[in-house]
Order: structure tokens, then sequence, then C-alpha cells
């Protein structure tokens, strides 16, 4: 007789788990960030912007050309800013061209 294990959430799983669950913070801390910025990248880039991780407080975004890379770079000393304003300090944003495109955000 084979026995199922009763199945469980994310969030349970999270809470049972110390990594998992540092790891998901981590997640939400990225997105968090890009929630704040998002109203400073141009509509016509959004769609090329992901969150990346968040480690040491050195923030990465991942970018699907090098064109978004290029205008997105004069914007962040913009984007520092209103994290800053937001209570979410970063050291430092890297641009890393992930070269996959992604809908959404």
């Amino acid at each position: 007789m084979n026995r199922r294990q009763p199945s469980v959430t994310l969030l349970q799983a999270s809470q049972n788990n110390t990594s998992l669950a540092k790891l998901m913070e981590l997640n939400r801390a990225s997105k968090a960030r890009l929630d704040a910025i998002f109203p400073l990248i141009p509509d016509t880039l959004r769609p090329n912007v992901t969150a990346g991780p968040l480690d040491e407080g050195v923030w990465c975004l991942l970018l699907t050309n090098t064109t978004t890379a290029a205008k997105l770079r004069q914007l962040v000393p913009a984007f520092e800013s209103q994290l800053r304003v937001k209570g979410l300090d970063v050291k430092s944003i890297r641009l890393k061209i992930s070269g996959s495109s992604r809908p959404g955000r």
C-alpha cells in the first residue's frame, strides 16, 4: 500500500525551508524595486525589462536587447533616486541582457 504525501502550497513549503524562504523574500524584494521604478521606464521599453536577482545590495535588471540597455543606462541615476525615496536602497543597479523576450513585468 502506497501512501501519498499530502500536497503543499509553495507558501507552505517556503515556511518549512529557510533557504526557499530566503529565495522567495529576495524575489519579492526584487519585484518591489521593479514596481517602484516602472513608471520611470518609457512605455515602449517596459516589455523588455524584468526584475532580476538582488544579491548583497546589487540589483540586476534583465533586458531583452542592447537598445533597451543603452537607454536604461541613462536612467540608472533616476532609478536609484526613486528607490531611495521609496526606502528600497541598493548599492548599485546592474543591467544584463538576458536574450529572451518575456511578456509583462
